[in-house]
């Protein structure tokens, strides 16, 4: 019986064995796809289960609290210029420029910047829910690069932005820029105050003083639009960034909310701010320089009726035989220094009409004090 089933297994082979054959690409893949798919193969083509979100972090919580408090109020400007057809001659008017604004009451006013409707013929404001309404120019200064317009929306629509003080900010507090930055509407960005009580030039060439300098992200597009504390307050309008490449580079400005609401009430009662003035007409720091003069402000003419006049101040002039006949120099305002006009601008600026200030003067060498009344400019 052993036997018969040792004869019945197979002998061992005495040759080498032979090498497996391997498959071509084509027969794997052929192979690969005849294979059934695993239950582990079908967990693998499922979506992921999505893991619960934990409770926001409370700067968050005031990122979103501070955009939905405020971004109703924050509107995209869009100007407009006349263009003419050469061959028809028809004029039309084309879109020219983008800026932002914010409502500032509930009567329709939206301050913006100057340079945002500098030079357009018309203008639109788009508010945040998409509605569309022609604006009219309610007034300008280009000195602040202020300007308000009114829009005819209806009352609901109106939520003026909250407002707030720039004279208590501290450098490092958040603050948040809401805007449309390249024209992106309702943008929100945030940074911090990096630092306060800088000076940035007007389009007027005039020194804006107390400029709040931030690092949140501001673009072009942005001008016009609220720089806010983390309470969703106004405290400054954007207004410029400093850029070699015209992109944030984290150095932006804004106009202080303290100047903007001293100014802003003015241009919608006046269309203009009425400025206390002497009556005078300065000369410029070149001819300041070609007299070789101390530092102060040249009077080249004088307006009669007005302050300086009144007090008996005396211009430049220049005689019958070309040569220049000496005049007085203002130096000071109520004994703080002034090198050139835009120092006397701003002092004046903090005063009232019908005011008087004592003023330093200048001429050939020797100095006096006399005292002058403000008008208006």
């Amino acid at each position: 019986m052993i036997r018969s089933l040792v004869a019945a297994m197979p002998l061992a082979s005495t040759t080498a064995p032979r090498a497996p054959r391997i498959p071509t690409p084509a027969l794997a893949l052929a192979l690969l796809l005849a294979l059934p798919l695993t239950p582990a193969a079908d967990v693998l083509a499922q979506p992921r289960p999505v893991t619960p979100r934990g409770p926001l972090e409370a700067q968050e919580q005031n990122n979103i609290a501070v955009f939905r408090k405020v971004s109703p109020s924050v509107v995209h400007i869009t100007t407009l210029a006349q263009q003419r057809d050469f061959f028809s001659r028809n004029v039309t008017e084309v879109p020219s420029g983008t800026g932002s604004g914010f409502l500032w009451d509930e009567h329709g006013h939206v301050v913006t910047n100057f340079h945002v409707i500098r030079g357009a013929s018309a203008a639109k404001v788009t508010l945040s829910d998409q509605s569309t309404f022609d604006a009219n120019l309610v007034g300008v200064d280009p000195d602040r690069d202020l300007a308000v317009l009114r829009i005819a929306a209806p009352r609901e629509k109106l939520l003026p932005v909250p407002m707030g003080s720039s004279r208590d900010l501290l450098v490092g507090q958040t603050v948040y820029a809401i805007g449309n930055p390249f024209g992106l509407d309702q943008t929100l960005t945030r940074g911090i105050v990096s630092a306060l009580n800088r000076e940035i030039e007007s389009m007027t060439q005039r020194t804006i003083r107390g400029a709040i300098q931030t690092d949140a992200a501001i673009n072009p597009g942005n001008s016009g639009g609220p720089l806010l504390d983390s309470a969703g307050r106004l405290i400054g309008v954007n207004t410029s960034i400093f850029s070699p490449s015209g992109g944030s580079n984290g150095i932006g400005f804004a106009i202080p909310a303290d100047e903007v609401n001293r100014i802003v009430p003015q241009l919608i009662k006046n269309g203009r701010v009425i400025r206390p003035a002497l009556g005078i007409t300065a000369g410029s720091e070149q001819l300041r320089g070609v007299l070789r003069l101390p530092k102060g402000v040249v009077l080249i003419g004088i307006q009669n009726g007005g302050g300086a006049a009144l007090a008996g101040l005396k211009p430049f002039m220049r005689g019958r035989d070309g040569r220049i006949i000496g005049g007085d120099l203002i130096t000071a305002v109520d004994g703080k220094p002034v090198a050139d006009l835009d120092d006397l601008l701003n002092l004046l600026e903090q005063r009232q009409l019908g005011e008087k200030v004592v003023l330093t003067v200048w001429n050939g060498g020797k100095t006096r004090q006399v005292q002058a009344q403000l008008g208006s400019d």
